[in-house]
Order: C-alpha cells, then structure tokens, then sequence
C-alpha cells in the first residue's frame, strides 16, 4: 500500500517556477536602471538605447507561443534551463560592447530570447497542466513573480550602479540567471501524469499530450486558427495596449522622466519597485477574482481605471516623492498586471487545450506594444524634451483597451482541437490536499 504524499507535487513546481519567474522580472528590469548609465558613457541617443529595449521587448513575445509548444514537445525543464544560460550569455556580454550593435545583439536579442522562453506563457502551461482547482489564483501568484522580481533587483541595480557602474549590475544579472538553472533540472517536474497523479483539484489523471508534427509548426498553426475568431483579436488588441502602458512606457522610462524632474535615480527606482509591491498583491487578488467573476468584466474594469491613472500622471512628477506621486504608485501598482489572469482564463475558455500556445501569441501583442511604446516615447523625449504627451497617449490607449475587452462580452466558447498523440500514464498514487 503506497503512502499518502500530503503535499501535491503542483504545488513544489509553481514554487519553482515562481522563482524561475522572479529570476526573468529581474533581467528584464535591468534596462530602465541602464538607460542614463549607458547614455553617460557612450553618448548614445535615449532612442537608440530604447531600440535596443524595444528588440529586447519584441523577441520576449514573439518566443513565448514557440517556446511554449517547445515546452509541450521537448519538457519545460530544458527550455527553461537553455532560456537562463542565453540570458546569463546576453547579459554578461554586455561588459565587452562597444558599439549600439552589440546592445541590441546583448539585451535584445539575447536576452529577450531567453526571459521570452519565461514568459507568462510558462505560466498558462504550468497551471494548464498541474491545476483544475485555484487555477486563476495560482495564475495570480506566478504572474506576480514578475513583480517579485522587479521588487529584488531594481533597488539592488541602482545601488550598484551608483557604486560600482552599470558593469556590476549586468554581472550581478549573468550570475543570478546561472545560479537558478540547478534548481529548475533538480525540481521542475513536466507533468501530473508522469508522477501517476491527477493534476490538483481533480480525480483522474490527465494522460501526457503530446502535440502531432513540430513544435515552430503547431505554434504558427494555432496562431492561423485562433486569428479566425474574433476573441483573439480583441484579447490581442487589448493585451498591446497594456503591453504599451505598463512595461514599455512606465517600465522603461518612468525612471528617466522622474530624474527630468530633479528626482535621484536610486529614488525613482525605488518608486518603481513599489509599484512591484503592489503588483503582487493586484495580481493576486486579480488570480482570485478571475476565480469567480466574469474575466471579460475584470478586464474593462482594469483597463478603464488604468487609463484615468495615467492622465493624471504628468502633474504627478516633482523633485521628491509627493504624497500623490505615492497615492499613483499604490494604484498602478495594483493594476500592472492584473490582467493576465483574466486573459489566460479566457484564452483557455476559448482556445481549450491551444490555450497556452494562444496566449502566447496575445502575450507577443502584448510585447509588440511594449517595443513600440519603448522607442515611441523615447522618440518623443529626444524631440520635444519631456515625456508628457506619451503619458497622455498611454492613457487614451488604455481606455480604448475597456471598450475593446467590453466587445468580448458578444461571444463566448469559441473553441478549436488539433492533433495529439496520447501517452499512457504510469499507475497512480494517492495524496491528500
């Protein structure tokens, strides 16, 4: 008679993965610390620097839905552990370059391969895969890794480029990346099934799915599906304008736009890692809500009150943290990005089994936003010398993203199969929650 494990093996993989997540948020907030560094240094324009951010930011979502059916055809721990040794390799490179190429081949390209490999597109897999029941809280959680991380690293950076150069930091970066690989081999279970278990919160165990021909192949396949149905682009539509306003804009240049205004670099970083504070609480508390509330509600809500914060933004800035900077903060924080849970719930809702893989194209709107804004609102610094008109840009942006989510509440379960290959699955064990 087999012993009853008491903890579900789900639960020490989102632990992992979580960490894993944690590690991707600090490499990618590595940019926004760098940008007046490199500036300094090597007398490059803002935008060109921010044209290297903006690769960075289209190659982080433009991997995700491929390494996702990678991660369905070859294991997560590979891709995962191969995503961490490309960003150890771009972002300790970067100690060498000395010309704007070599940025862009570094933190864009590098290093966009890799943390894309970790996008939340990771995320729709493990808990496709290893939860029925606490999937959007869980959704929640790991998202806000990605807040976790920017909360560890941002403070750390600044501080060791102010004593130390921006050199240290991308050190600091190539090290972390390395020393979570053993972890992610050692504990990153692939499936319920191969343990012989149900995934957590059902019954019967899942058998191992194994999608028929490529993985490149099902990506562009399922992404030629999906953009036959309205709800793709509508949740792609949405996830570009919150890819725009979040990490493009304020997460790549509110540090700059807060030093415009006479606020220390190490301050302003500061500012921006409390927003990651709170983003761990929004996210999961958006987890939680998607659990019981309509997404498609969720999202015009998040959307709506997204864009009436950044409105009010630019009158916001001063040479200190101001109460209402702080009230700003809080807000934003709250709602970074609350919208994934709501987004992945729906993906899966309309995509079924292609839901991951679909998120991830969603996700690669979300970044191709990102890139845009990066270099758009570093365009707009460069020509007009403050960043006010980017901020009011983002705003209107986000309350179209409400309009368009409130279009999603037309159509529900639209769905599509392809072609698997089952596994039979090993002999079960028997846990208690």
């Amino acid at each position: 008679m087999n012993r009853p494990i008491r903890l579900h093996p789900a639960w020490i993989v989102a632990a992992v993965a979580f960490v894993a997540l944690v590690g991707a948020a600090g490499f990618r907030a590595t940019p926004s610390v760098l940008l007046h560094p490199l500036h300094a240094e090597f007398r490059w324009p803002l935008a060109t620097i921010s044209a290297a951010v903006s690769v960075n930011l289209l190659l982080y979502g433009l991997t995700a839905p491929f390494a996702a059916a990678l991660m369905d055809r070859f294991g997560i721990r590979r891709v995962v552990a191969a995503a961490l040794a490309l960003v150890a390799a771009g972002s300790g490179l970067t100690v060498f370059m000395t010309a704007s190429w070599q940025l862009i081949l570094c933190w864009g390209v590098l290093v966009g391969l890799g943390t894309g490999s970790m996008a939340l597109a990771f995320v729709a897999t493990i808990t496709g895969r290893w939860f029925v029941r606490r999937r959007g809280l869980v959704t929640g959680v790991l998202t806000a890794g990605g807040a976790a991380g920017q909360l560890i690293f941002l403070p750390l950076l600044a501080v060791l480029v102010d004593a130390s150069g921006w050199r240290a930091a991308s050190l600091v970066v190539a090290g972390a990346a390395l020393l979570v690989v053993p972890l992610v081999l050692w504990l990153l279970r692939e499936h319920p099934a191969e343990l012989g278990m149900p995934p957590y919160g059902a019954t019967e165990i899942e058998p191992v799915v194994k999608p028929a021909g490529g993985a490149a192949t099902r990506a562009v396949r399922v992404l030629f599906q999906a953009a036959r149905t309205r709800p793709f682009w509508l949740l792609a539509a949405g996830m570009a304008i919150c890819g725009a306003t979040t990490t493009g804009l304020v997460g790549t240049h509110f540090i700059p736009a807060a030093h415009d205004h006479g606020m220390p670099q190490t301050t302003a970083a500061g500012l921006l890692a409390l927003i990651g504070i709170f983003d761990m609480v929004g996210t999961v508390a958006s987890g939680w809500l998607t659990d019981r509330f309509d997404p498609r509600l969720l999202l015009v809500a998040y959307y709506a009150l997204r864009g009436g914060s950044l409105l009010v933004l630019p009158g916001l800035f001063a040479a200190t943290a101001e109460p209402s900077m702080l009230v700003f903060i809080i807000f934003y924080g709250l709602d970074w990005v609350a919208t994934v849970p709501p987004t992945v719930a729906l993906c899966r809702e309309y995509f079924g089994a292609s839901g991951a893989v679909v998120f991830g194209w969603v996700f690669a709107s979300h970044q191709f936003g990102a890139a845009v804004a990066a270099t758009a609102a570093g365009l707009v610094r460069d020509q007009l010398g403050e960043y006010t008109l980017a901020w009011y840009l983002a705003g209107a942006l986000s309350v179209s993203a409400a309009v368009l989510s409130a279009m999603l509440l037309r159509r529900r379960g639209t769905t599509f199969t392809e072609p698997v290959v089952v596994a039979a699955a090993p002999k079960a064990w028997s846990y208690r929650d």
